[in-house]
């Protein structure tokens, strides 16, 4: 092939080459091989099949206010939840099951309740993270090491450990 007709190939995916692929793998012609696939095209948007998505923006207000749906039922609950929890339970001992199924259904509440300082992870996953891991989701922002820092640090432990030598 001349060069220019391979600049003009456009080759998407293999179905493009026909049974020129194959042919090149059964009879173990490499280097033609290699040329079909580097022909390929690499962008994943080329070879994904894809649909037109409506661009109608829809907002969850919008259609609970228009169908008369209340609010959704929260998935984490916090500290100010508790009480919402206490009034179905009291509920439920004051006037039976009935009563707390209509206590939740007018205030939901929360599915679950995370523990505290876990960093909204579960307390066994949080419990096995490391230390140093731990110290890291308590700080807000982690501290960019630079060159001059590390320098410090290194001649810091190199002074420190001549000392322990010396005595």
């Amino acid at each position: 092939m001349q060069i220019h007709h391979l600049d003009k190939a456009n080759l998407i995916n293999e179905l493009q080459c026909g049974t020129s692929l194959n042919r090149a793998v059964e009879q173990g012609r490499r280097a033609d091989f290699a040329l079909m696939l580097s022909m390929f095209s690499q962008d994943s948007r080329e070879t994904a099949v894809t649909e037109d998505v409506d661009t109608n923006v829809t907002d969850e207000a919008i259609l609970r206010k228009r169908f008369d749906v209340p609010t959704a039922q929260k998935l984490q609950g916090e500290l100010d939840d508790y009480a919402v929890s206490a009034s179905i339970a009291k509920q439920f001992h004051d006037g039976g099951l009935s009563s707390a199924k209509l206590q939740h259904y007018s205030t939901p509440e929360p599915l679950n309740y995370s523990p505290t300082d876990t960093h909204g992870l579960a307390e066994e996953v949080y419990h096995n993270l490391s230390g140093h891991t731990r110290r890291q989701l308590g700080q807000k922002s982690l501290p960019k090491p630079t060159v001059d820092v590390l320098y410090n640090q290194l001649t810091t432990a190199n002074r420190k450990d001549a000392l322990s030598i010396q005595l």
